[in-house]
């Protein structure tokens, strides 16, 4: 006899157990889709993080790139024009030698070398007067006239990598974001897993509510990041 009724008390713990009351069972309803539609957001957002993360990374490495090439082009730009500053400089000292000892078609030769650049310089220097006038520049490359087409292009190809370096950091810090995103992404779908494993309804309510919190945070702040 007790053992026929522990048999028929079990059967009934069973079936309250399979077919709770409707209440119940739409509560539980609700939870599921709950957490059903918060998977799928944190899918689609952890997806979405890993790709922009790794376009900034790819945007990153191509501006790093462009910076260095800047540079080397700077470099060699400012080795030319230096070259170059010397060579006027050296041939109008030789002029100079020249013109102190009256030999006007040699240094017409001198001149002729100069660079265009150089050779406006030189022209707009020798109206200040400069062998009887002692408030006269030292020479043309103090004159404003004076432009070195080389060194300026140095100049602004060194301008437009500190630009473009500093862009690559930019890029860095953008992939970075992503990459926080993609972690507390990754928090969120913990919570939901551990929230899953309690049968006690605050409980999983309550990680729910955590979850719901910090995915709306996550997500605020995601669709503010800058994209490619």
């Amino acid at each position: 006899m007790p053992e026929r009724m522990s048999v028929e008390i079990a059967h009934k713990l069973a079936e309250s157990e399979s077919e709770p009351d409707p209440e119940k069972r739409f509560r539980r309803w609700l939870i599921e889709i709950a957490e059903a539609v918060a998977l799928s957001l944190i899918a689609v957002a952890t997806a979405w993080c890993g790709y922009q993360a790794a376009r900034w990374d790819g945007r990153q490495a191509f501006l790093y790139g462009t910076s260095s090439r800047l540079r080397m082009e700077a470099a060699v730009a400012a080795t030319e024009g230096g070259q170059r500053r010397l060579l006027d400089v050296v041939t109008f000292n030789t002029w100079i030698r020249l013109k102190e000892v009256n030999d006007e078609k040699t240094g017409a030769i001198y001149i002729r070398r100069f660079s265009p650049d150089y050779k406006i310089a030189f022209d707009a220097w020798l109206k200040t007067d400069p062998f009887n006038n002692p408030n006269a520049p030292a020479g043309p490359i103090y004159m404003p006239e004076y432009r070195n087409a080389l060194l300026m292009q140095a100049d602004r190809l060194n301008r437009e990598a500190s630009e473009t370096f500093d862009k690559g950091t930019e890029a860095r810090e953008n992939s970075e974001q992503y990459v926080r995103g993609t972690v507390l992404l990754a928090t969120i779908l913990f919570l939901i897993a551990l929230a899953q494993r309690f049968k006690v309804h605050s409980v999983r309510v309550g990680l729910l509510l955590v979850a719901a919190s910090l995915m709306i945070y996550v997500l605020t702040n995601v669709a503010k990041y800058p994209r490619l």
